[in-house]
């Protein structure tokens, strides 16, 4: 199975740290955030890498080449200086994806969430992690019912994690150009045709400076305990 980071965004909310700086090469505890992201990637049986890009994206190719020294295959989407959202990200990239799901995680979040869960499940049409709502995001995106069917709205909501499986039908007849992923996804799951499941352990969304600085905070304690 192949894997899919999504790398293309600009990081509004990070500027000026971004001005010059693509947001999936920010570091914390010293190494840009889609390393930690490949590696883990990788160490979950993830050899196959796609990255889209877009603002300084020639930055990211620079600085993770062919992904050799990770021991991954990396292959790159690039999107010009303006990106095409998420789901026409990832439509400009499927010819690179192949013809089975695929993973694809956000660039910007940092988990302890163990992606081999994800490598051999069967599914529908797509297949997303949840979390508990983070302060950001008190309302929630999504419920789960009891037959592991993601639901619209039901009592208890989580939040999409940007972790998510799906399979290159989800996009069939959508023209290429931006294209957001949450209007498909909502088609789908009023089909009842996506699953899910909520993780327990670690998950940021590393959307502002000061997450980005509790990352490094929470990295550098992790090493120390190690």
């Amino acid at each position: 199975m192949k894997a899919m980071i999504l790398a293309a965004g600009r990081g509004e909310r990070m500027r000026p740290l971004t001005d010059h700086t693509p947001k999936p090469l920010l570091t914390a505890a010293g190494k840009p955030l889609i390393e930690h992201t490949i590696k883990q990637l990788v160490a979950a049986g993830f050899n196959d890498i796609v990255i889209n890009h877009a603002h300084l994206g020639l930055q990211i190719e620079k600085r993770l080449g062919n992904g050799n020294q990770f021991g991954a295959n990396i292959s790159y989407s690039p999107e010009g200086e303006h990106a095409l959202e998420t789901a026409g990200g990832i439509i400009n990239a499927l010819p690179l994806l192949g013809d089975e799901a695929f993973l694809v995680v956000n660039g910007d979040i940092a988990t302890n969430f163990s992606f081999a869960e994800l490598k051999n499940l069967t599914i529908d049409l797509a297949h997303l992690v949840l979390v508990d709502n983070p302060t950001h995001n008190p309302d929630g995106d999504f419920g789960l019912d009891n037959a592991g069917l993601i639901v619209s709205n039901s009592v208890e909501q989580f939040t999409f994690s940007g972790i998510g499986l799906y399979r290159p039908e989800l996009f069939n007849d959508i023209p290429a150009g931006p294209s957001r992923l949450a209007p498909l996804l909502r088609i789908a799951i009023a089909k009842g045709q996506v699953t899910g499941q909520i993780m327990n352990g670690f998950w940021m969304d590393i959307g502002t400076p000061e997450r980005l600085q509790e990352l490094d905070f929470y990295y550098t304690q992790q090493r120390k305990r190690s």
